[in-house]
C-alpha cells in the first residue's frame, strides 16, 4: 500500500461515508442557520454564540476535509484471512517494551468498533513490525528517542 492508503472495513468506510455525507448536508446547514441567528443578535466582539458557532464550524470543516482525504486514500476490504505476517487489518499478540499486548494495526477508524488499542500501519511501531512473522522481534525509536523492542508471537486477521 502507498503512504496515504488506508485500510478501512466495508463497515467503517460505509460509517465513515456517511458521517462525511450528513456533515456536508445537515450538519452544514445547522452550523450556518446558529452563526446567522447569533449574527442577529447584534454586536459580534461580545456575542459567545456566534463564536462558539464559528469555532463549530472550523471544527467541523475541518473533520470533512479529513474524512475526504481519508476515504479518497482507503483500500475497502477484508482483513486478510490467514495472515502469516503483520499486515493491516491484523490482530498482533505482541511483547512490546517488556509488556504483553493485543492490538490492532491498521486505522482508528476501524478501531472505533472495537476495545483493542489500534496502532496505525504508519506509526513508528506500526512500521517496525509489518512482515514480522510470530517469532520475530523487531525495535523501533519511539518518538521520546527510547528504543522498544517489539516480539511477534501470534497473528489473526480482525474480525469486526
Amino acid at each position: 500500500m502507498a503512504d496515504s492508503t488506508t485500510w478501512l472495513t466495508q463497515e467503517a468506510f460505509d460509517r465513515l461515508k456517511g458521517e462525511l455525507e450528513t456533515l456536508q448536508t445537515t450538519g452544514r446547514t445547522e452550523v450556518v442557520t446558529r452563526i446567522e441567528a447569533a449574527r442577529a443578535e447584534g454586536d459580534l466582539k461580545e456575542n459567545g454564540g456566534y463564536h462558539a458557532a464559528r469555532e463549530e464550524q472550523g471544527k467541523m470543516e475541518g473533520r470533512i476535509a479529513q474524512l475526504k482525504a481519508l476515504l479518497a486514500g482507503a483500500k475497502v476490504g477484508a482483513a486478510p484471512e490467514a495472515p502469516s505476517t503483520v499486515a493491516p487489518g491484523t490482530v498482533v499478540t505482541a511483547t512490546v517494551a517488556g509488556e504483553p499486548m493485543v492490538f490492532l494495526v491498521g486505522s482508528r477508524e476501524v478501531g472505533a468498533t472495537t476495545d483493542l488499542s489500534v496502532f496505525s500501519e504508519k506509526s513508528p511501531m506500526g512500521a517496525a513490525i509489518l512482515g514480522a512473522a510470530p517469532g520475530d522481534e523487531r525495535s523501533y525509536t519511539a518518538p521520546n528517542g527510547r528504543v522498544v523492542k517489539v516480539a511477534i508471537h501470534e497473528i489473526k486477521p480482525f474480525d469486526a
